[in-house]
């Protein structure tokens, strides 16, 4: 895939108001990548296989990922999704609160491919939102969907 294609990005996020930064992030910068948001790990997972409600969802490009997750957190998700042999190659960048260097560390050794700290300031998420954007959507280039299936 091309960089600069628009694609399906996969959000997940317990935090209602998180979300909500999330998607006027995108909105205000204009993002025309579709945003689709789940509240939890099992959600996630879902998703991502097609099951249940999500039979007809895309296959995300990439996925934003929090920490601190209902039912399944962010850790497993990552580890479930890094050795599914069909997932693996969805980029998955941890967007989170946590600065621990243990969180880090261990997203990074379950091949997270960014760690990012979610800012406070509503100027400064929508600035790493932009970010994330900019270099995963824009600036790198991807297998397409279809060559992964």
């Amino acid at each position: 895939m091309l960089p600069g294609t628009m694609i399906d990005v996969l959000l997940v996020e317990d935090d209602p108001g998180d979300a909500l930064m999330t998607v006027e992030a995108f909105e205000y910068y204009k993002v025309a990548n579709r945003l689709h948001v789940v509240r939890d790990g099992i959600q996630a997972m879902d998703y991502l296989h097609r099951r249940g409600e999500y039979a007809d969802a895309e296959r995300p490009g990439l996925v934003l990922l929090d920490l601190d997750l209902p039912r399944m957190d962010g850790h497993e998700v990552l580890d479930l999704i890094k050795s599914d042999e069909d997932l693996r190659t969805i980029p998955v960048v941890m967007l989170t609160t946590s600065t621990a260097d243990e969180d880090i560390l261990r997203a990074y050794h379950r091949h997270a491919n960014a760690y990012v700290v979610k800012p406070v300031d509503f100027d400064a998420f929508v600035g790493a939102v932009r970010q994330i954007e900019d270099f995963f959507i824009s600036v790198v280039a991807k297998p397409s969907p279809t060559q992964l299936v």
